[in-house]
C-alpha cells in the first residue's frame, strides 16, 4: 500500500510537468543494470508505457555491450576495446547485429507490449538507412573496424510512429553511404537522434545515480560549461565522459534538457527529481 501511495503522490506532483511536456518527444537511452535484471526490465517497460499514456512521445535507444561480449565469449572470440570502444571486425559485426537488432530489440518490444504499450523495433538500417554514419577512427587514426559515428539522421519515420501512438525502439546499428553496417555507441546514437528530433529531453539511464562531485555527492544540475570544466579537472572520469559529451552536444543542437539517472523515469517530472539534470549554458 505504501508503494501505491508513493506512486500516486509522484503522479500528483508530476501533473504540471506532464501538462508542460504533453506531446513532446523524450529520447531515452536504455542500458546498464536495468537491461539485465528481470524486475528492472519490467519496471522500465511500465514507466515508458506510462509516459506514452500520459501524453508524451518516448523513443527508446538501447545498448547491449555486455550481452554482445557474452555471446562473443561463448563463440571463443575475445573482445578488445580502445578508449571504451569495441573493435568490431566482420565477424563481431554479425554478432552485434544479431544481439542488438534481434535479441535485445525484440525483448524490449515484447516487454512494452506486456505493459500495455505499442512498440516497434527498428535499426538504423531501416527506412533506407535512417542512421547514416561514417567510419570512426581511434587514437592516432587506428582502424577500429565496423565502428561508426552518426553523420546524418533522418527521423521522419520515428516522428510518424510517435504521432501514431507507437514507441520506437532503436538498435544502434548504422549504415554508411555504401550500405555497409556499423556498430554505433548507444549514448552517441541516442544523442544524435535526440538532436534530429529537437527532443524535449534526452534521458541517459546508467548504473549510478548521476554525476558525482569530488566529495562523491550527487550533482543535481550542471550546465554545459560545468560539464566541460568537470571533464577537464578530472571530476568526471571513465564511461561518464562520453555520456556527458553526447548530452552537451545534444543541448547545443536543440535538445532542451538532458538527464543522467538510474531511477524511475517518472520522477524526472517531480520537484525534487532524481539524478543529474544537464541544461544549456547561459549566454
Amino acid at each position: 500500500m505504501e508503494e501505491l501511495i508513493r506512486k500516486a503522490n509522484t503522479l500528483v506532483e508530476a501533473l504540471p510537468y506532464i501538462r508542460a511536456f504533453f506531446d513532446r518527444i523524450v529520447v531515452i537511452k536504455y542500458g546498464g543494470a536495468a537491461m539485465e535484471n528481470d524486475a528492472l526490465k519490467a519496471s522500465f517497460a511500465k514507466d515508458v508505457t506510462l509516459l506514452r499514456f500520459i501524453g508524451l512521445r518516448p523513443v527508446i535507444v538501447h545498448g547491449g555491450g555486455p550481452q554482445i561480449g557474452q555471446l562473443l565469449a561463448r563463440l571463443g572470440k575475445q573482445s578488445e576495446f580502445v578508449d571504451g570502444v569495441r573493435i568490431t571486425d566482420e565477424e563481431t559485426m554479425d554478432v552485434v547485429e544479431m544481439v542488438l537488432g534481434g535479441q535485445i530489440n525484440a525483448e524490449i518490444v515484447a516487454l512494452v507490449g506486456d505493459a500495455g504499450g505499442q512498440a516497434i523495433g527498428l535499426t538504423g538500417k531501416d527506412a533506407g538507412g535512417f542512421l547514416r554514419v561514417r567510419r570512426l577512427l581511434g587514437p592516432g587514426g587506428r582502424d577500429l573496424g565496423r565502428v561508426g559515428t552518426p553523420e546524418r539522421v533522418d527521423v521522419s519515420l520515428i516522428r510518424t510512429l510517435t504521432k501514431e501512438g507507437f514507441i520506437p525502439v532503436v538498435a544502434p546499428v548504422g549504415v554508411d553511404a555504401d550500405g555497409h553496417t556499423y556498430n554505433v555507441n548507444a549514448d552517441t546514437a541516442a544523442g544524435a537522434i535526440a538532436e534530429a528530433l529537437a527532443a524535449e529531453k534526452l534521458i541517459l539511464l546508467t548504473d549510478v545515480e548521476g554525476v558525482l562531485g569530488d566529495d562523491k555527492r550527487l550533482i543535481q544540475q550542471m550546465s554545459a560549461g560545468d560539464v566541460r570544466r568537470a571533464i577537464t579537472d578530472g571530476t568526471v572520469k571513465g564511461g561518464m565522459i562520453p555520456k556527458l559529451e553526447c548530452a552537451v552536444q545534444a543541448l547545443e543542437r536543440g535538445v532542451t534538457a538532458a538527464h543522467v539517472i538510474d531511477g524511475l523515469l517518472l520522477e524526472i517530472f517531480t520537484d525534487g527529481g532524481v539524478g543529474t539534470k544537464l541544461v544549456r549554458s547561459k549566454g
